[in-house]
């Protein structure tokens, strides 16, 4: 008799993944769902990973990634967000930032430790804190702005105390983000107690109304921050699957430990193309967020036009829409809206207690975009 581990057996499939499985295999359907950037990686990059596999560089690298690669990620964050990493003992490159998460997790979370979790929330991370055997608190946001209050933050702590803080900004699903002065009222809450923030920044070049702000440089937050991002939507690089870590030495060193039993090292090759990345894409990167921000404008306007009530995202490329206006529950309009359209969204359901809502991305052409918001509007007619 085969016995599994019991909270694997408990978890839930993602609730992502799981409704695509209904897409496989339908002809013509659009997909607004899955959270990927529509672009090909930029072919300078592309090319810099073939040519580094015509070089031969096909080899195991330290575990803690290319000193190269952590060198050009240490002199990129000083470039952009004046953040000052060690590259030999803060910054450590994972699998992507998933991969980033889980090590975080399992360095600092012992059995029945709380974390305390925003809802809506990326569906990994309660997963993986569940797996860990952290006890999971969730704080619900409200809309419109889908918002961190000072306030009731400052009661959740008191009350419960928890030893990890999970931040995700701009925001997967509602692409909400916060201005500096917002994060510096976060951290005057944040600080009065003994915990530690896990922010998780895997969209921050890809914010549109203001400059985003890394959650270490906020006041003395750096101390106590395990600060997540990478290449997958910033670059367009999802199938390289690459990220990074950067955190005090003593978290990383704890994280490099799991790192070098359960993965080794991130693939070389996916490493010599973020490197290309940091050095040469900036150009690319900032003609899709351009892009992103033209089809943010379309589809929000056209959304809050049909009754599917939209706040305007600061960044990624979703937007969290409340569907009360069809009286259905986000599963079953999100199976009709597949079903009888051929249009893909995510239910709400997904990322939380969030059931009047869906999630759409906008990583697709204008055309197609049109094409998807006007099948919906007619599914909304028909009902």
């Amino acid at each position: 008799m085969i016995v599994l581990n019991k909270r694997v057996e408990e978890l839930k499939p993602s609730g992502i993944r799981e409704f695509f499985e209904l897409v496989l295999g339908m002809k013509e359907v659009i997909s607004l769902g899955v959270g990927e950037p529509d672009f090909t990686t930029p072919w300078n990059i592309r090319e810099r990973a073939i040519f580094s596999l015509e070089e031969g560089y096909t080899s195991y690298t330290s575990n803690k990634g290319l000193f190269s690669l952590r060198k050009a990620i240490s002199s990129y964050l000083e470039k952009y967000y004046d953040l000052s990493y060690d590259p030999e003992t803060e910054i450590l490159v994972t699998v992507g930032v998933s991969q980033a998460f889980d090590l975080a997790i399992r360095a600092l979370v012992n059995e029945r430790d709380k974390v305390l979790i925003f809802e809506p929330f990326y569906v990994a991370y309660p997963a993986i804190s569940f797996l860990q055997g952290a006890q999971n608190l969730f704080l619900k946001l409200e809309e419109p702005d889908f918002k961190i209050k000072p306030k009731k933050l400052y009661e959740v702590l008191k009350k419960n105390k928890p030893k990890i803080i999970i931040l995700n900004y701009p925001s997967n699903p509602t692409g909400v983000s916060y201005t500096k002065e917002e994060l510096k009222e976060l951290w005057r809450v944040i600080k009065k107690f003994d915990c530690v923030v896990i922010s998780d920044e895997i969209y921050d070049r890809l914010s549109y109304d203001f400059i985003h702000t890394p959650f270490p440089k906020v006041g003395s937050a750096k101390k106590r921050t395990v600060y997540m991002s990478g290449f997958s939507k910033n670059f367009a690089m999802t199938g390289f699957r690459i990220g990074f870590v950067a955190a005090p030495s003593k978290i990383i060193e704890a994280m490099t430990k799991i790192h070098q039993y359960s993965m080794l090292c991130a693939p070389i090759t996916s490493q010599m193309a973020a490197l290309e990345a940091l050095e040469k894409g900036e150009k690319e990167l900032e003609l899709m967020k351009k892009e992103y921000k033209r089809r943010r404008e379309l589809v929000v306007e056209f959304l809050n036009e049909i009754g599917l009530k939209t706040t305007k995202p600061n960044g990624a490329f979703y937007c969290f829409s409340n569907i009360e206006v069809s009286r259905l529950k986000s599963v079953e309009f999100a199976k009709r809206l597949l079903l009888e359209k051929k249009v893909a969204v995510v239910p709400g359901i997904a990322f939380g207690d969030f059931d009047n809502f869906i999630r759409i991305t906008y990583a697709q052409k204008i055309d197609t975009l049109k094409e998807a918001l006007n099948r919906i509007k007619e599914f909304l007619s028909s009902l």
